[in-house]
């Protein structure tokens, strides 16, 4: 298997002059594509800063880290953006959707920003709202749906452009526990049959139970 993520002696400190927070202090992590990886660790450990500068959303840091194959330090700010618009979905524990969006056309967004036409993507988009049971609700205002449901929509919106990682933080601390449980099967669904590489930041060892390795994020540094 090829290592599609690998973080290297990642360092992470926030605030200024003496009254400084070290979150992450020489944390290390490979991914193998095609893995299901759950990250967990105590509250205000540092999962979601860790799971934020893989995704490149934060660039401050010490150390390396390495998206398929490329170090994300050393790129500049548009070809990051590239590198992610490719390989790279986000799920996050706050849906995010647009509310005076319908169903497909939030799911649609982001690849449509990126300049895709509606038609090119029809196929890809009857096969995710198939897989996340959203076809019926395809044209339903998030303000109709339930938690379980809008969550839904975001991992669908995801998903679309089919990238090689999924990024996922606290993916379902918004949610029930029925709905949690439909959220991971269709993670793991969709990580045995599209392929897709998963890193899911967790606080819940049930949901950490679907990955196929957990890692634990402790003083720092991570083990696992």
């Amino acid at each position: 298997m090829n290592t599609i993520i690998e973080v290297n002696n990642v360092s992470k400190t926030f605030g200024k002059n003496g009254n400084l927070n070290q979150v992450l202090d020489g944390a290390s992590l490979k991914v193998e594509e095609g893995e299901f990886v759950s990250l967990m660790g105590a509250s205000g450990s540092g999962k979601s800063t860790l799971l934020y500068l893989i995704g490149g959303l934060d660039r401050q840091f010490q150390g390396n880290i390495f998206l398929c194959g490329q170090d994300i330090g050393k790129l500049k700010d548009k070809a990051l953006s590239d590198l992610r618009l490719k390989n790279m979905g986000f799920v996050f524990q706050f849906y995010n959707l647009v509310m005076n969006l319908n169903v497909e056309d939030n799911i649609l967004l982001p690849q449509t920003i990126n300049g895709k036409k509606r038609s090119e993507l029809k196929k890809d988009l009857d096969e995710i709202l198939e897989i996340t049971g959203l076809t019926e609700k395809r044209k339903a205002m998030p303000a109709t749906l339930s938690g379980g449901q809008q969550q839904r929509v975001a991992v669908a919106r995801a998903v679309l452009g089919n990238p090689k990682i999924i990024l996922a933080d606290e993916p379902t601390g918004n949610l029930d526990s029925k709905s949690s449980k439909e959220i991971m099967e269709l993670f793991s669904r969709l990580n045995k049959e599209k392929g897709l590489t998963f890193l899911q930041v967790t606080h819940s060892e049930k949901c950490a139970e679907y990955g196929t390795r957990t890692v634990i994020l402790e003083n720092g540094k991570t083990t696992g």
